[in-house]
């Protein structure tokens, strides 16, 4: 996605060292590494406060000291690899969320024709006021758990797909390493 720079939305970090934007936990090379969770709730706090598909440029600014470390490679290969990673984990979360939902769908469906059916049968038989308001307690349970499998599909997945689409764009984001005195 190619857009004038002035129109991009800018995320800039300053660290005294290039080591503070990876998790020290994890020892893999830096292009595989782990961004720091501190410095990864940065960067995407920051792009949430934009549209998950606006033009990104994550600028670090660093001393000039850890130019010997040639970052701008390394930095641009981890966060690419890193938020492609989070973008993964993100559509496998909204994938398993729709998949729980259509399973509680089906088991919210067979437990109202249940209490349907449950309903249909005491009013049969009739036991004075005690069976309308367990007629009415039927069909309140029954339409009760279709709530959860609703829920699920109208509305629990769309946060995570703000986010995938969100680790999308992080992943394609520009990326600089500036140095300061």
């Amino acid at each position: 996605m190619s857009s004038p720079a002035g129109s991009e939305a800018r995320i800039e970090l300053r660290l005294r060292e290039l080591a503070q934007l990876f998790d020290s936990f994890d020892p893999a090379p830096f292009h595989e590494k782990d961004l720091d969770r501190d410095a990864e709730e940065f960067i995407v706090s920051w792009a949430l406060e934009h549209p998950p598909d606006a033009p990104l440029v994550f600028r670090l600014h660093l001393p000039r000291d850890q130019q010997r470390f040639e970052p701008e490679r390394v930095v641009v290969d981890a966060v690419h690899n890193y938020f492609r990673y989070r973008s993964g984990i993100a559509r496998l979360s909204v994938r398993r969320t729709l998949q729980h939902g259509r399973q509680a769908l089906l088991v919210g469906l067979l437990f109202l024709v249940a209490c349907m059916a449950l309903r249909e049968g005491w009013r049969r038989f009739g036991f004075g006021e005690w069976s309308r308001i367990v007629d009415e307690g039927l069909l309140i349970l029954g339409w009760v758990a279709m709530w959860k499998p609703l829920e699920l599909l109208l509305y629990d997945w769309w946060p995570g797909l703000r986010k995938k689409r969100t680790y999308d764009n992080l992943a394609r984001m520009r990326v600089e390493v500036l140095y300061a005195e």
